[in-house]
């Protein structure tokens, strides 16, 4: 047998396997509004549930429930936005009998209620501009009453960070403003200038979830780390570990809320929004800004 014969009779399916997986997928993207059940799935596959389930984790990485909620969170953020209906209205037309289990869906995988979501940013002014840092072009975002966004980028990506700090706060209105923000950058870069007596202004732009975790990361000191699961315990959700993790993914403010200080439960520095280079570049430069000392 050739290297190319036996490579693609690995990925092939083998026996019903492909085609329980393809009859779940349809059955949950098209009837997500019935929130089928795993055990009503199955029986409609003349299959026992633990094999569905088994069967489906293995081929498509996720459980059906989990699939299942990723389809009703996609279709939910269509309804709010695109569609702009009011959160009750949304709630019953994704099969829920109110909006309670619509705001788990939303806390749990996006770390925002469905309102603040819906809202995202309307009624402000964002200014922007771009700064040398110590890690590179920063984009730093500001509105009257104080900073509100700090991104990283390299070379041409000055666009693609703007875009991604501008969908977090979608509805709001964006100024290019290179003097408005550039007190910002040296306050923020200059350790010298780090005072307790004159405190940088921030605007922590998020959930009340999210401000909490935001707020525990400013708590970790310089040269200390902490893990996803030991911040969900200080902000009294020890079970929001992954919630946690999603949260400190948005963190608008980088370096200034230090999200790089967060890692794994193993240790291990997991990843960063703006690139792992650039978080072992910040540890390092906080590392050596300890030992200056």
């Amino acid at each position: 047998m050739t290297v190319a014969a036996r490579f693609e009779a690995d990925i092939t399916p083998t026996g019903t396997d492909y085609d329980t997986v393809r009859r779940v997928i349809e059955r949950l993207s098209r009837d997500y509004r019935e929130q089928p059940t795993l055990e009503t799935i199955a029986a409609d596959l003349g299959r026992s549930p633990s094999e569905v389930q088994k069967t489906f984790t293995r081929w498509a990485g996720l459980s059906p429930k989990a699939f299942l909620q990723a389809v009703t969170l996609d279709n939910a953020k269509h309804l709010l936005g695109t569609e702009g209906l009011p959160l009750l209205d949304a709630s019953l037309e994704l099969g829920y009998s109110g909006p309670g289990r619509l705001h788990d869906l939303f806390v749990t995988h996006e770390a925002m209620s469905p309102g603040v979501w819906k809202a995202r940013g309307e009624g402000l002014t964002i200014a922007y501009g771009y700064h040398p840092s110590p890690f590179g072009t920063a984009l730093m975002m500001a509105t009257d009453r104080g900073l509100a966004g700090i991104a990283f980028c390299d070379g041409d990506e000055e666009e693609s960070a703007f875009e991604d700090m501008a969908r977090r706060w979608p509805k709001a209105a964006y100024v290019r403003d290179d003097a408005k923000t550039a007190p910002y950058a040296s306050r923020v870069f200059d350790p010298g200038r780090w005072r307790a007596d004159e405190p940088l202004r921030v605007v922590m732009i998020g959930s009340d979830f999210q401000i909490r975790v935001w707020e525990a990361l400013l708590d970790i000191p310089m040269g200390r780390a902490k893990t996803y699961s030991g911040i969900a315990g200080e902000i009294g959700s020890p079970k929001a570990a992954r919630a946690v993790g999603a949260a400190v993914g948005r963190n608008p403010l980088s370096f200034v809320v230090p999200c790089h200080r967060a890692i794994g439960a193993s240790g291990a520095l997991t990843g960063y929004h703006w690139g792992l280079t650039r978080k072992r570049a910040m540890l390092g430069w906080e590392t050596g800004r300890l030992g200056a000392g």
